[in-house]
């Protein structure tokens, strides 16, 4: 019951510190967000995208397979706030994240602990040579990335867009076959992800981010304890 409780404490505070961000960044200061007549109100996107977000990665953290239902709607908010941004490796990452998560319920629908009444997934851990491998690949395949980027696009911020995309990739792909060690990914993404949207001036998802970098360390402490 006490770890109940702090898993939706935890997800209120995420829930709550996007609330006020959203209040504090758009209606207690003159700034705003338009880009043209037809352009939905930015700020309310970065709000639900950001709320959305907090849901989906509690959940996961949880290890419930509720965190697809959320993910979906967030995957949704968050591209066409990349799009505003014109973050293309963002936008191509989040098809990509549609995509995969589709095949994700599927798995973590299989992988479910039925001695369980929480029916949270059995997580699992990859071999050390397997992770050193996994790193190399993904700094390379970043930097590779960001150039191509900085020379073929009119991207505003290549490299982390870059450097937040491709171990996302990895990670997605460690997540939904619940392999414990994409939290340390995530938690690389995040830092990342927190300077991108800082920079871009959207503080909701600053707030976001931050948030799920602090997400990041219990979801590993909770993987840890549902590997079988």
């Amino acid at each position: 019951m006490n770890r109940k409780l702090f898993d939706y404490g935890f997800m209120a505070l995420g829930l709550l510190i996007q609330v006020v961000t959203y209040l504090i960044t758009f209606h207690l200061s003159p700034f705003t967000f338009h880009l043209s007549p037809f352009t939905f109100h930015l700020p309310a996107i970065s709000l639900i995208s950001g709320c959305l977000g907090v849901c989906s990665v509690c959940l996961t953290s949880q290890g419930s397979i509720f965190t697809y239902l959320f993910g979906f709607a967030q995957v949704a908010t968050y591209t066409y706030l990349c799009v505003t941004q014109r973050f293309y490796a963002e936008i191509a990452i989040n098809a990509y994240y549609f995509v995969t998560m589709i095949y994700g319920v599927f798995v973590w629908k299989r992988r479910l602990n039925t001695e369980s009444k929480e029916r949270v997934v059995v997580t699992r851990r990859l071999k050390t040579p397997t992770i050193l491998l996994i790193a190399v690949l993904t700094l390379a395949g970043s930097a590779l990335v960001g150039w191509g980027l900085a020379a073929w696009t009119d991207d505003t911020q290549p490299y982390l867009d870059a450097f937040t995309t491709v171990p996302a990739l990895v990670a997605q792909v460690l997540m939904i076959l619940v392999f414990r060690e994409h939290w340390f990914i995530w938690l690389a993404v995040d830092i990342l992800s927190v300077v991108l949207w800082l920079r871009a001036g959207d503080y909701c998802m600053v707030a976001q981010y931050a948030f799920w970098c602090a997400n990041c360390l219990y979801g590993l402490k909770r993987w840890n304890s549902l590997t079988r």
